[in-house]
């Protein structure tokens, strides 16, 4: 028999689907694993917070999302499209002029 097992984020196997019958015939003692589980080893506890530099290498996509705008609330600021914020964030450069642009239209309060 094959289990499918599903990885976590990290890589790690984290669920495994199984077969009814074979469900029932571990049910209690799947009970009694969850009911004590075991201590994890330190290095498994490790809390690895969520930085957002580590994913998004763009700085108009950086700083548009660090600001909790969406691109379309962007492009309406700064008299573009969408498209085009979605255009830009994509490259892997972008000007110094555009990037101050962006930036004075999140900074702008209305």
């Amino acid at each position: 028999m094959n289990l499918q097992k599903i990885k976590s984020a990290n890589g790690k196997d984290e669920y495994v689907l199984l077969p009814v019958a074979i469900y029932e015939a571990l049910k209690d003692e799947i009970r009694v694993k969850l009911a004590h589980p075991k201590v994890k080893a330190a290095a498994d506890d490790k809390y690895v917070p969520f930085v957002l530099e580590d994913y998004v290498d763009n700085p108009l996509a950086l700083a548009r999302m660090k600001s909790h705008f969406t691109q379309k609330q962007l492009a309406e600021r700064m008299g573009v499209t969408q498209a085009y914020i979605s255009k830009v964030e994509r490259q892997d450069k972008v000007t110094p002029t555009l990037l101050e642009r962006a930036i004075k239209a999140i900074r702008c309060k209305s």
